[in-house]
């Protein structure tokens, strides 16, 4: 699912509140990758920084290895002085260790993750420290390509979906709105997620 599809995009357009944001918004292609362990990684050094801050960092960081891929075993072979040099948090060096020593633990380097359910995937990565279930929501939509992904704990999927469909819960009753709302999405919440983030952005 490198794009919205014309399907996603005919039966998202049902919903007479989305139809307007089809013809006025046009997505990007996704880079997909199967690569999980990687993404992962990326998105630990990414949180809460701005774009060219954290592509710094994470520059450096793939400098410690000669071949330029961050093999767990030598991630875990660093001490976290030396991963805090590349400009990591104490935390963030921590949480990038906890990664690395779960897939060697699991031997999910070999896992073919096309063939994973969502919530398996979502069960399996949040038992690391550190790897909260947003963060695996944005693997499977943005490097796995799953087309039925909706972070009901975003809070810009939230504040656009408030002022689009007048939506007045918080809490669990607002994912339970949400939810009811996205129904009709089924099986391209994913693709309307994406046009709910960009929609917001529109608006900045």
């Amino acid at each position: 699912m490198a794009k919205a599809s014309s399907k996603a995009k005919k039966h998202l357009s049902k919903d007479p509140v989305f139809a307007s944001l089809l013809n006025d918004i046009r997505l990007e292609p996704l880079e997909l990758t199967n690569d999980v362990y990687v993404r992962l990684l990326r998105a630990i050094v990414y949180q809460q920084l701005s774009g060219k801050a954290a592509t710094t960092i994470y520059e450096r960081f793939i400098q410690l290895f000669n071949d330029g891929y961050p093999h767990p075993e030598n991630v875990l072979q660093f001490d976290l002085a030396t991963l805090r040099k590349v400009g990591l948090s104490r935390q963030k060096a921590t949480y990038i260790q906890n990664i690395a020593q779960h897939f060697v633990d699991y031997d999910l380097l070999r896992q073919d993750w096309s063939k994973v359910p969502d919530e398996y995937i979502i069960q399996e990565l949040t038992q690391i420290k550190g790897v909260g279930t947003w963060t695996v929501q944005m693997i499977l939509m943005f490097s796995l390509g799953r087309k039925d992904i909706l972070p009901t704990g975003d809070l810009a999927i939230q504040q656009s979906m408030r002022e689009l469909y007048q939506l007045k819960g918080s809490g669990k009753k607002l994912e339970q709105q949400m939810l009811k709302v996205a129904n009709a999405w089924r099986p391209y919440r994913t693709v309307a997620a994406r046009y709910l983030w960009r929609w917001k952005d529109t608006l900045v």
